[in-house]
């Protein structure tokens, strides 16, 4: 497939349309802001790239669309979508940032930071035993390359993660991988359940009142998708201590209301969707990499399956 006249959107086009220039692609571009993308952009590009659809998106003369994030279902998520058009997706630092993120928060609770702080505030000297975290039983949902990585530097800390994944399949960093049908095996065994999983049909509310109710004062971690979340059944299940601690960096609507009780809870940590940040380098060293495969008709390891949604 050839590729000639490239649209760029999102909130990094002004600086991907710097590094660009500097590298002399020789394709056309057009770099615009979403909300200034009309009608005769998408019919004047072959090649789609941005974090979502931009608004009154539609297919045109697009042949390649090109997330700029690793989850694609804003382009996916009920949209149909057309059977000729290539879909691939930005492959970077995720996995690190993501294992990074988990790893700030998991320790902060074990390392009792934030009753240490309380003891300081109030002059008191009370020692209180740090839980290691190689003797958490830490279970991970979503065993591709992000839960992977995540597995691989909790392994470094002596931590033997489980996974869970739809068909079960062994994969590496893991000492055991459960199908989800059965993961009612592990997970009242939980001390930390992170969610690392892309929106489909099947993950949709996946977490819900009958996955809380299997945990027994559990943490629970989401760095996926927020729509997997039945956030009602969160709450519940923080009521019920079923939950102890939510760590939640992604939420099915986002910005979240401010109306939403999960901003009140004393036991609910809130981050704006920043677990894994895009950088305009990786962005586009990623989009240029994929690009020369397309021209070059050679496999990419970054396509989306779009019947899968990931």
């Amino acid at each position: 497939m050839k590729i000639h006249n490239i649209l760029v959107t999102g909130r990094l086009y002004s600086e991907m349309a710097k590094l660009l220039q500097e590298k002399g692609v020789n394709k056309n571009f057009r770099f615009v802001a979403e909300n200034e993308v009309c009608r005769d952009d998408f019919f004047w590009a072959d090649a789609y790239v941005g974090f979502r659809p931009a608004p009154r998106f539609e297919f045109g003369n697009i042949r390649w669309v090109h997330s700029l994030g690793a989850g694609v279902d804003s382009f996916l998520w009920n949209r149909e979508w057309k059977e000729d058009v290539l879909l691939t997706k930005t492959v970077g630092s995720f996995g690190k940032q993501i294992s990074e993120y988990c790893l700030s928060y998991m320790l902060r609770d074990l390392q009792c930071h934030d009753v240490y702080g309380w003891y300081q505030s109030q002059r008191q000297w009370k020692p209180i035993p740090p839980q290691p975290l190689q003797s958490q039983c830490v279970v991970i949902y979503g065993t591709g390359h992000i839960g992977q990585q995540l597995a691989s530097y909790l392994g470094m800390f002596g931590v033997q993660p489980i996974g869970i994944s739809r068909s079960g399949q062994m994969k590496p960093h893991f000492v055991k991988v459960f199908p989800t049908d059965q993961a009612s095996e592990v997970l009242p065994k939980a001390d930390w359940v992170i969610a690392a999983l892309p929106l489909t049909n099947e993950t949709y509310h996946l977490f819900d009142e009958q996955f809380f109710a299997l945990l027994n004062n559990a943490s629970f971690i989401n760095v996926g998708r927020g729509a997997t979340v039945d956030e009602m059944a969160l709450w519940d299940a923080l009521e019920n201590r079923n939950v102890r601690l939510a760590v939640l960096d992604v939420f099915e609507n986002e910005p979240l209301p401010p109306e939403s009780p999960l901003w009140q809870h004393p036991n609910v940590i809130i981050t704006p969707h920043i677990s894994a940040l895009t950088s305009a380098e990786e962005a586009v060293d990623c989009f240029l990499q994929t690009l020369q495969r397309i021209e070059a008709n050679e496999p990419l390891c970054n396509k989306v399956d779009v019947q899968k949604g990931y």
